[in-house]
């Protein structure tokens, strides 16, 4: 199985999909024990929430799942959320505290450095590169990080989450007016919930990526999967009339993100000549 999967297109957008992949290797997946063997942490059907929504859009999945090792940590083992309750860059526990492990088969400091260089790496190659490639083609590039979770984690936050999770760090991934178009959007969704930066602020990869002075814009969605899947539980199926509803507004949201690169590409532009004059 390789690590990651890209379908390219010629548009400005890049989505990043880390954790919809499912493929655990055999030597590990003996590891687990029966919780973790479900992979109830998975993005599930992520990837084809998206598929077809924009012509051009350039997609980067991750195959392997985020227990083999997570795409969205940072792969020097830095919390994301300092004093809170997350999952680290190898997981040994699921999101409800939960261990994902027989007893004494979690991974030591050496497999965890061997799984970042087999998985880890790669996928982030491939996102760096795709990035740099439409960047070089339209003057900027708008990374948006696809994610969703269960609707209620009580491990990781208290009551029910928002149907729509924009996260930027704070305003700092990106410039003011994708913020805006993002949050507009979602805010505007008929019958759906949404917040900015609120438990989720956008994970390693949003923050990594993120140099709006660059060039690079990203924004994180996470949705709560109760917006298009049939239940939050096994077997995590794909609801086509929610996901259809859904995908309507996912679509103007990447719609509007596409619209704006060229008027990024030139305040990029306007702003290098300025400082170079």
């Amino acid at each position: 199985m390789q690590p990651v999967d890209v379908t390219r297109g010629d548009g400005p957008l890049v989505l990043g999909v880390p954790h919809a992949g499912t493929f655990v290797p055999q030597e590990i997946l003996a590891r687990l024990n029966e919780t973790g063997r479900k992979l109830a942490d998975t993005d599930w059907h992520v990837d084809r929430l998206y598929s077809g929504l924009l012509p051009g859009v350039t997609m980067v999945r991750a195959n392997f799942h985020r227990y083999v090792i997570d795409a969205n940590r940072d792969p020097e083992g830095v919390s994301l959320y300092p004093g809170q309750n997350t999952t680290t860059l190898c997981p040994t526990t699921d999101f409800d505290g939960r261990p994902l492990y027989h007893a004494g088969e979690e991974p030591d400091a050496a497999e965890i450095e061997a799984r970042r260089q087999a998985w880890h790496a790669p996928y982030h190659a491939a996102l760096a590169a795709e990035l740099e490639r439409v960047k070089a083609r339209h003057g900027v590039a708008i990374l948006y990080d696809c994610h969703s979770i269960r609707s209620v984690v009580p491990f990781l936050f208290e009551g029910t989450l928002p149907d729509f999770n924009t996260g930027t760090n704070n305003g700092t991934t990106c410039a003011a007016p994708v913020e805006e178009a993002v949050v507009g959007r979602t805010q505007a969704a008929e019958g759906y919930s949404a917040v900015l930066n609120g438990r989720f602020k956008g994970g390693w990869t949003t923050r990594h990526y993120g140099r709006p002075a660059d060039g690079v814009h990203a924004i994180q969605m996470e949705l709560a999967q109760k917006t298009h899947l049939a239940t939050e539980d096994t077997p995590f199926a794909y609801d086509e009339a929610r996901a259809e509803r859904l995908r309507a507004h996912l679509g103007d949201i990447l719609g509007a993100l596409e619209g704006l690169a060229p008027s990024l590409a030139r305040n990029l532009q306007d702003t290098q000549g300025a400082n170079h004059g």
